[in-house]
């Protein structure tokens, strides 16, 4: 039986995207957040707010 990779290691996994496949990158989602409950994210010139909501779910807004 194997075991499962751990959360530390960099894992990938096949990501559909069109007709082409890529590879995901798996981030925790602490380390994304830096000990926090919320990070600014910039992407294509917009501002997105990821925030971690008191049930410990995540919320992505723009």
């Amino acid at each position: 039986m194997q075991s499962l990779p751990s959360t530390d290691s960099p894992v990938r996994s096949p990501v559909q995207s069109g007709p082409y496949q890529q590879q995901a990158r798996r981030i925790d989602s602490r380390t994304l957040l830096g000990g926090g409950n919320v990070v600014m994210i910039e992407h294509a010139g917009s501002n997105y707010v990821l925030r971690m909501t008191r049930n410990n779910k995540l919320i992505l807004t723009k």
